[in-house]
């Protein structure tokens, strides 16, 4: 396989063809949420971005491992090991053990990936399911000198590190500049240095979560499970690391540095990262008190929003933005969105009620439609250009549905596996407004246009353009021709 695949690595900072370390084999890892409350539009928009670049490596040959991670240990308040552990605190306030916690919300994210139209990833492993591999890299990261342990505590040796490895080669920040942002080591601090990390942290009495381990019983760090668990399942180096821009500078950052302390080996090839959201231009975030939750966004009762959106509505709507590029939210910006996911669907809905004609079509050079939408997903997954391109098919569409352009039957099959393909295939999009009732729907449609046949026919022609301006009035179009009346959504 020779591909022609390009995309931005955020280790060079620059756009790189795709060469798999085994090809046709891909390893790609992607940190998973922290289970101990409702997955965030953040964390669903990284999951649909991978859940597009997984579809579309599958359809290019490639046979992929995808692994995603559940953190449901370890993951302390602050990302520097500060505050409370997150599963005992929430266990705490709801008094329930921490794994009804993580069953719960994971439950709840697993539902709301489902209604995303996410494929399940190739291996979902926990981090209390991986404690054993966690224990052995903490204990080969100190036995190559890169960690120390302190009452019970076990601390990665970035100063160590920094002598023999560049600590800062994901963000280009310099090290300065990261020592003046961290605070001054107190006097009861046991770090030997300020960006030291934990690997592994001695439990206190109160601490639910705990378990055995030679230095102390205690729970991981929360940067060691995502380094056991990716090479543990795709091996020291692997193809592509990913997850949101938010981790890049700690959470990556520490594990590119432990993984080369024990593996002596960059753990990934390639790292991708999906950019922010922001709502009317403004950072999404709890403390704004602009964020809203999935299932807020599905419904509509959230104040900043007018009305409800569908998943498939929104999950087109994160298509239309780059992978890379800020996606803003806004009433306008989901309107449009939904509007355009509907015009896509009912354009493939039109296709099948096409009567092919002989002859050519004129000016639509399907062929030359395909190798622009390849190109556009070969350019670092650019959905946005493949949805613009996708539009010139539904004018096509459109066009031959009116009569006004010829499509004849071999285009007509051509475009529909092409329309399965990048719709449905690679950007996961299904028509959710067919989903289950479609056979009634159909058989509903039809008794309405029955009864305005029958008013025509009585010449009752007030009725019969009742039912037309009606079904106009909720979004259903009627279209008389030779061969009957036909009907679709607008």
């Amino acid at each position: 396989m020779e591909p022609n695949l390009v995309l931005y690595n955020t280790l060079t900072r620059k756009k790189e063809k795709f060469n798999p370390l085994n090809p046709p084999f891909v390893g790609m890892y992607v940190c998973g949420p922290t289970v101990y409350s409702e997955v965030h539009l953040g964390n669903c928009r990284t999951f649909v971005s991978f859940d597009m670049i997984f579809r579309y490596l599958l359809h290019l040959g490639y046979k992929v491992r995808y692994v995603r991670n559940i953190t449901d240990a370890g993951h302390l308040e602050g990302d520097r090991d500060e505050g409370d552990d997150k599963f005992s605190k929430k266990a705490k306030l709801e008094q329930l053990e921490p794994m009804e916690i993580v069953q719960k919300y994971t439950l709840g994210f697993h539902e709301v990936l489902r209604l995303f139209n996410t494929l399940p990833p190739s291996i979902e492993p926990t981090a209390t399911g991986h404690i054993s591999e966690q224990i052995e890299m903490v204990q080969r990261i100190i036995d190559n000198g890169y960690a120390y342990e302190v009452n019970g505590t076990v601390y990665f040796d970035v100063e160590k590190y920094v002598k023999e490895h560049d600590y800062t080669i994901l963000t280009n920040r310099k090290l300065e500049d990261l020592l003046n942002n961290t605070r001054e080591l107190g006097g009861q601090d046991e770090k030997r240095g300020r960006l030291d990390f934990a690997l592994w942290i001695k439990a206190k009495p109160e601490h639910i979560m705990r378990w055995p381990a030679p230095w102390s019983v205690g729970f991981p760090g929360w940067h060691i499970e995502c380094s056991a668990m990716s090479s543990k399942y795709l091996g020291a180096q692997f193809d592509i690391h990913g997850g949101g821009m938010d981790l890049a500078a700690t959470h990556h950052t520490n594990e590119i540095a432990q993984s080369e302390a024990c593996h002596h080996v960059q753990p990934a090839k390639y790292w991708m990262h999906t950019n922010m959201l922001t709502v009317n231009g403004a950072r999404m975030s709890k403390s704004a008190g602009n964020g809203f939750l999935p299932h807020e966004l599905f419904t509509g009762n959230h104040p900043l929003l007018d009305r409800g959106y569908s998943p498939m509505s929104v999950r087109f709507f994160m298509m239309q933005a780059h992978y890379r590029s800020t996606l803003d939210f806004s009433n306008d910006a989901l309107d449009a969105a939904d509007k355009g996911y509907k015009r896509l669907m009912n354009a493939i809905g039109l296709l099948g009620k096409i009567k092919p004609s002989n002859g050519s079509n004129g000016d639509f050079d399907l062929v030359a439609l395909k190798q622009r939408c390849y190109g556009a997903m070969d350019d670092d997954f650019n959905t946005p250009v493949l949805i613009a391109e996708l539009f010139e098919a539904v004018r096509f569409i459109n066009a031959a549905y009116d009569g006004k352009m010829a499509m004849n039957q071999t285009t007509k099959d051509e475009l529909k596996s092409f329309m399965q393909l990048f719709v449905a295939d690679i950007l996961g999009l299904r028509n959710d407004a067919l989903e289950g009732d479609a056979d009634d729907t159909d058989a509903l449609m039809q008794i309405i246009i029955n009864l305005r046949n029958e008013a025509k026919k009585n010449k009752d022609f007030t009725t019969s353009d009742r039912i037309r301006e009606d079904l106009q009035s909720i979004g259903v179009q009627l279209k008389d021709s030779k061969d009957g009346t036909l009907w679709n959504k607008i």
